[in-house]
């Protein structure tokens, strides 16, 4: 009976673990860490903002209603008397400005480039969290792939232990023995408690990003290798870059801007005056144009600012694109540094290690070696075996960031 209700209580128990644990490939980490970030959100609404602004940018601006009492004597006989002039009136009129069409095509253009600024700012925002989230789905990757390589060699290590402490008391070896193979358990332990912290921080960084409780991973990782050629080719697409150029656009519209103030704007007026009947109303239309005189003393320096800027901004993004080459550089020698002392280990070190495994164990076989020598070789290939994944782990990662960092990004 007991039993039977333990088996109820772990099948109970089931379900609330399988829902937790929930596995997730990277292509789909990746997907899912930029449906609910609040920086890509803040992102969007900053395009959603500038993209309805620039609607009306170009568009002309309010008109201006006037209204007032015109040619109202205050001195003479009829001072104060609205009927007994003919030029007083109370008057109503509507003025339109019109800038001119230099302005206006220099305001849209300014909206534009707004909007390609939050754009390029969004797909900044994309790739930082695309990287981070690439790092932390494979650090994952690798630290349950390392944990579980792990346990199996303790285990195997473990299945020595009673052959040594039989070793100890039939006399064929020494005491110290035993202890000295302890040790080498102890250091697969610590192996093991290190890779689980390891796995817990990376788990928890995942989880940050896709709002999953308890993910763990699915399906393969990343490739190792990268296209160097076509990541170089994309550099002036990568998403920094275009940032400079959005910048370097949003300038330039600004120095169009302060060219247009050497063209005249314009502007239209209607009045209505309301007489004494005896005279009759009065209808006027006027018109209104801008004089830019003394331009070396206004527009011109305002000009000659918004140039220098201009052209700073297009420094800066030369500059920037030259930084980037470099940092690309650094970060494909640190790729290849990896994937070299992977590869290095992988197909030398590791054939060794288990060269020597099957060489101390047939030594033990015949009589000319002691257990624990067999058992330190098993520790060392294990430990070697764990340090591989760590140097593979690395590999992938540098290799993923190339391709996040510097691969073409689409806002």
């Amino acid at each position: 009976m007991k039993r039977s209700i333990g088996g109820i209580l772990a099948a109970a128990l089931m379900p609330a673990q399988v829902v937790l644990a929930q596995p997730i490939g990277y292509e789909e980490a990746l997907r899912a860490a930029r449906e609910d970030q609040p920086l890509l959100q803040a992102a969007q609404l900053r395009i959603d903002g500038t993209r309805d602004a620039s609607e009306a940018a170009d568009e002309l601006p309010d008109p201006v209603l006037r209204g007032g009492i015109a040619n109202l004597p205050i001195t003479g006989p009829v001072a104060f008397e609205f009927d007994r002039q003919l030029p007083t009136q109370i008057a109503v009129g509507i003025e339109q400005p019109i800038p001119n069409l230099a302005r206006r095509r220099a305001r849209r253009d300014v909206a534009e480039s707004d909007v390609a600024l939050a754009q390029m700012r969004f797909g900044v925002a994309q790739q930082r969290i695309d990287i981070a989230t690439s790092t932390a789905w494979i650090d994952l990757y690798y630290a349950e792939e390392k944990l579980a390589f792990a346990h199996t060699a303790l285990s195997d290590l473990r299945r020595l232990q009673p052959v040594a402490n039989s070793a100890v008391a039939s006399g064929s070896a020494r005491p110290a023995e035993s202890l000295a193979i302890r040790r080498e358990l102890l250091v697969i332990e610590d192996a093991i408690t290190r890779i689980e912290a390891e796995r817990d921080a990376a788990r928890a960084m995942l989880s940050s990003y896709i709002h999953t409780d308890d993910p763990t991973i699915s399906g393969n990782a990343p490739a190792a290798d990268v296209d160097q050629e076509s990541l170089e080719q994309a550099l002036d697409l990568n998403p920094v870059i275009r940032l400079a150029d959005a910048a370097t656009g949003r300038a330039q519209a600004n120095a169009d801007m302060a060219r247009a103030d050497l063209r005249p704007d314009f502007g239209v007026s209607v009045n209505y005056g309301r007489r004494d009947p005896a005279f009759g109303d009065a209808f006027s239309v006027m018109g209104s144009v801008t004089l830019p005189i003394f331009t070396d003393r206004r527009q011109k320096p305002r000009i000659r600012a918004a140039e220098a800027e201009a052209a700073a901004a297009q420094a800066e993004r030369d500059d920037r694109l030259r930084a980037l080459r470099v940092q690309f550089e650094s970060d494909l020698a640190s790729w290849r540094s990896a994937k070299r002392q992977w590869e290095r280990a992988r197909d030398e070190l590791l054939p060794l290690a288990r060269q020597r495994v099957e060489l101390e164990t047939a030594s033990f076989a015949a009589g000319n070696a002691d257990l624990i020598d067999v058992i330190a070789a098993k520790a060392d290939l294990a430990l070697l075996d764990l340090e591989i994944f760590e140097r593979e782990a690395a590999t992938v990662e540098w290799a993923e960031m190339l391709r996040l960092t510097y691969g073409e990004q689409q806002p």
